[in-house]
């Protein structure tokens, strides 16, 4: 099956891609990636002989997250766990610019070959290797506090996008959600392991029934175990309907908890 990154539509375009790339994808066919709601722009390059590639691009700013990205695939590859590969980077343009490797299969939102039941199995086990892999090795820190101080961040600095809250917090504001935030604070310790931080179905791949790799990167960290599984359990909810929730918590192995869920997808609006 060909390599696909999630796509609704594939419009071509004519990208300003950087001067050391130009010549090299001059005959290839580049196609706009319409999915997903981080800030950054995602391009399928077809070229005319070999395997596609993917090309990320987003601007320059203080609060970028390709950058961290880069990093976390980097370190995803070099501990055998499955995500795109590093092929090259730049800044030019006003931009940053990531070319990496396509992954085989279709993401777990928009695979048609694949039963709600196969589904939430590649997801919960996905998630659960991930989880095993080994804290101290993990120089990315998204624990609370970290966490806190970005939303913290973002919302002052205007980007947080208000339009696109959860149904339930349509109509609210940013700062009057950071002070939800901030008092809903789960008491208990957490239980830390290295986590993707968008754990979403769009961010998984898989190919003949079988787990692929990660995309989307860029939040990968160690956190609580929740930041995942709240964000996977609203994403099955969204996409599979309500009943598959309770065998996703199952085929992963804990009890779910309702109050780190409802703190982790709020806190989620801020990114």
């Amino acid at each position: 099956m060909r390599p696909a990154y999630p796509a609704i539509e594939r419009i071509d375009v004519d990208v300003n891609t950087p001067a050391k790339w130009r010549d090299r994808y001059t005959d290839a066919t580049i196609e706009r990636q319409n999915i997903g709601e981080s800030g950054a722009d995602v391009f399928r390059i077809r070229p005319g002989k070999g395997q596609d590639l993917f090309l990320k691009s987003e601007p320059l700013g203080v609060l970028n997250e390709l950058p961290d990205e880069i990093a976390r695939l980097r370190w995803l590859n070099q501990h055998g766990l499955p995500a795109p590969s590093v092929l090259d980077t730049a800044t030019e343009n006003h931009r940053h610019w990531l070319l990496m490797t396509a992954l085989p299969g279709h993401d777990l939102a928009s695979a048609t070959d694949l039963a709600p039941e196969q589904i939430v199995g590649i997801m919960a086990t996905a998630l659960r290797t991930l989880h095993q892999a080994p804290v101290a090795e993990c120089p990315f820190d998204h624990r609370l506090d970290a966490r806190i101080a970005a939303a913290q961040a973002r919302a002052r600095a205007g980007l947080v996008d208000e339009t696109n809250f959860d149904e339930q917090r349509q109509g609210r504001t940013a700062m009057d959600l950071l002070q939800e935030l901030l008092s809903s604070r789960p008491m208990a310790a957490d239980d830390l392991v290295v986590t993707h931080g968008d754990a979403c179905l769009p961010n998984f791949m898989a190919d003949a029934g079988e787990f692929t790799g990660f995309l989307d990167c860029g939040r990968l960290g160690i956190s609580d175990r929740f930041q995942d599984l709240a964000l996977a359990a609203r994403s099955i909810d969204r996409n599979l309907g309500g009943p598959w929730v309770a065998p996703f918590f199952r085929e992963y192995g804990v009890l779910p908890d309702e109050r780190r869920i409802a703190f982790y997808c709020l806190l989620d609006e801020f990114f």
